[in-house]
């Protein structure tokens, strides 16, 4: 039976990362995990210019080498994006064993989580996922969702984020008061109040959201 992959949102800041592999592929693994404040150590006797660049930068940890069994057992969470199949795999059996979150590039019947094609706009994250079986769709996805949430989402999910605590605070455990609020947000035209207000205003107009009948200019 094929491997089904739950959705979860983990948190890895201050996790000891291990990327083995120093190429293209980790490459982009390394630029996702840096957005996410981990400790990235990378185990490649070679690796590309930018992983190179973050290791002299003091980025990452770029232990210049081949992968030594099994020492992926000391880490939070294991990718290894490497082309050597025998690697892959007993970086994945090293892991498993010691009950390690391990990610092969490629090669979802070695892996325990897989990468969903990922939209950021600040604290909202959409992601797409296909089981690991067929990416490509997932990429594709992806594309026509980067169109339904530009990048002023990034400032509308840090309002909401803000406007949430601003309702706890007020409102406690009073949860129709709370839906009502969250209701009046979702219901605000932010691409138009956004362009018309500062910084300052945004924080009136989040305010005026709290109360029942709040005013838009």
């Amino acid at each position: 039976m094929a491997s089904k992959f739950m959705p979860v949102n983990v948190s890895i800041d201050g996790v000891n990362v291990l990327v083995v592999g120093g190429g293209i592929v980790a490459r982009r693994k390394i630029d996702n995990l840096l957005d996410y404040s981990c400790n990235v150590t990378v185990v490649a006797p070679e690796v590309g210019e930018k992983v190179e660049y973050y290791a002299e930068s003091g980025k990452i940890t770029w232990n210049k080498r081949a992968y030594e069994s099994p020492e992926a057992s000391d880490y939070g969470l294991v990718i290894s994006a490497v082309d050597d199949e025998q690697v892959n795999k007993q970086v994945s059996d090293d892991c498993k064993a010691a009950g390690i979150l391990v990610n092969v590039v490629d090669s979802p019947k070695l892996c325990s989580f897989t990468f969903p094609a990922l939209i950021k706009r600040d604290n909202l994250s959409i992601a797409i996922a296909t089981d690991g079986k067929a990416p490509f769709l997932a990429g594709y996805l992806r594309m026509f969702l980067e169109d339904l949430f530009p990048k002023h989402w990034e400032k509308i999910a840090n309002y909401a984020g803000r406007f949430r605590k601003m309702v706890v605070e007020k409102f406690g455990d009073d949860k129709t008061k709370k839906e009502a609020c969250f209701g009046r947000f979702l219901s605000a035209d932010w691409k138009t109040i956004m362009k018309k207000k500062n910084a300052e205003e945004m924080e009136e107009e989040l305010r005026a959201l709290l109360e029942d009948s709040p005013k838009h200019e």
